[in-house]
């Protein structure tokens, strides 16, 4: 009883505790519903500027515009929309300098993860070989390239899952809208979905044999290629 009686007290000494009201709760899910949609926009394609409307998403996802107005909120915080005067509401793009920053980012976080991978004696890196199973000579990635660039992506995010480190999840969360959309938009050139798989099997093969700073390398150099290319290709990628 004296002890139940200690956590009452010290519980209560903590201030700050809101009470959490259902319209919040329904705020998240349209937060959480509308980041799903940004996350599978094809922002980088086109040069023209990616908009959508509060009326629009009102009717869409069938709820009142208040908490499809708070949700917008959270994600200009986020930094995934901005909202622009007397025109509506615009998915951020990024800029080529962001753009290779962010994906210096990734292969700085992303090597770290496969670090991890292979100290982990409760990985098992084949489970990543399934990826690419469908792709062979008389299925070549470079001929089918949605399919092929699902895998890739696929793959990079299944590396910082198999890392089991919540916070290399959390800090690419932000980097994956705009490093998944520029992946999917140079995959298909230059011949780089070839030379992608190919390191991607090189990865796979370090890891499954533990080999910690092979695997490192390989991973950090095949995301710094991107970076590369990027930052050489640019003008033809964002004009």
């Amino acid at each position: 009883m004296a002890a139940q009686s200690k956590r009452m007290t010290e519980t209560a000494a903590i201030e700050g505790f809101p009470k959490i009201q259902a319209e919040e709760s329904f705020k998240n899910k349209v937060y959480v519903a509308l980041k799903d949609a940004i996350f599978k926009a094809d922002i980088y394609s086109s040069p023209a500027p990616v908009m959508i409307d509060e009326r629009d998403l009102s009717d869409r996802l069938g709820v009142s515009r208040t908490p499809i107005r708070e949700a917008i909120a959270m994600l200009e915080q986020d930094g995934f929309l901005r909202t622009v005067p007397r025109r509506g509401i615009l998915i951020v793009r990024k800029t080529k300098r962001e753009i290779v920053e962010m994906i210096q980012a990734w292969a700085a976080l992303e090597s770290m993860a496969v670090r991890l991978i292979t100290l982990d004696p409760a990985n098992d890196a084949s489970a990543l070989r399934p990826i690419f199973q469908d792709f062979t000579e008389n299925h070549r990635p470079d001929e089918y390239l949605s399919e092929y660039s699902m895998a890739n992506l696929n793959f990079h995010q299944a590396l910082i899952k198999m890392s089991g480190a919540q916070i290399l999840i959390d800090m690419t969360d932000k980097l994956l809208f705009h490093v998944r959309g520029i992946r999917q938009l140079t995959i298909g050139r230059d011949h780089r979905a070839e030379r992608s798989i190919e390191d991607h099997l090189a990865i796979i093969r370090a890891l499954e044999k533990r080999d910690t700073a092979l695997a490192e390398s390989l991973t950090r150099d095949h995301t710094l290629g991107l970076a590369a290319y990027v930052d050489t290709h640019g003008h033809e990628l964002f004009d």
